[in-house]
């Protein structure tokens, strides 16, 4: 199977059994996004459609606008058609963490050698939303909560398991995260074995909300990052 087949397999089969806490519900974009399937298909088979070993990047969970409009994390539907020439008719969004996600692409040397050394996904491949007291829905990741991330944890476990049997190297994982989320990464690496080495990078969010000033320095740590480890 190519690494487009199986990444396809998988997000076609995702579907969570745990048991949520009150108010928190699954956002799991491949069922609920009408014609995300299709675009997430397009994606993988025009980057992946090969067999050729790839690093793993992991973010936190899906959110609304990135994964959760195209099915391929941190990619909105500006950067699908800008970057990767993949049309998404009738939806429009633009999410920060995007908008940085591909300024490393670009500084990496585009999408084509970016996308045949890394694989992005995410630590849980579902979202999670919750409501608040205005009606609002928001992003809800899963640490926010001790009983979320207990919920998620064997959804978490089985997730990279199966990802894993892929040809993914098992020599280093970049989490985005340098917080809780690294802190949950190396804690599992820790108990499961997967990885030799945990890297932890700032999350593309805080970058681009508290240090948009000061991008150029992160885009560098990404990329001083990927040729240390290459």
């Amino acid at each position: 199977m190519t690494f487009a087949a199986h990444i396809i397999a998988f997000n076609q089969q995702l579907h969570f059994t745990g048991k949520l806490p009150a108010g928190i519900r699954v956002m799991n974009p491949f069922r609920e996004g009408p014609g995300i399937m299709d675009i997430m298909t397009q994606f993988y088979q025009k980057f992946y459609n090969d067999a050729h070993p790839r690093q793993l990047i992991l973010g936190i969970n899906p959110g609304r606008l990135g994964s959760g409009a195209t099915g391929v994390p941190f990619t909105d539907t500006k950067r699908m058609w800008e970057k990767c020439g993949i049309a998404i008719p009738g939806l429009k969004t633009h999410e920060p963490s995007s908008v940085f996600v591909y300024d490393v692409i670009d500084a990496y040397g585009g999408v084509e050698a970016f996308y045949r050394q890394f694989y992005i996904s995410s630590i849980c491949p579902l979202g999670f939303t919750a409501v608040k007291a205005d009606g609002k829905e928001v992003n809800y990741n899963y640490y926010d909560s001790a009983a979320l991330t207990k919920a998620a944890y064997p959804f978490i476990v089985s997730s990279l398991q199966e990802q894993l049997k892929w040809n993914i190297s098992r020599e280093v994982c970049y989490c985005m995260g340098t917080g809780k989320n690294a802190a949950f990464m190396q804690a599992l690496n820790e108990k499961e074995k997967f990885f030799k080495k945990i890297v932890p990078l700032e999350h593309p969010r805080f970058v681009m909300q508290y240090k948009s000033k000061t991008k150029d320095i992160y885009i560098d740590k990404y990329l001083s990052s990927f040729e240390q480890y290459q």
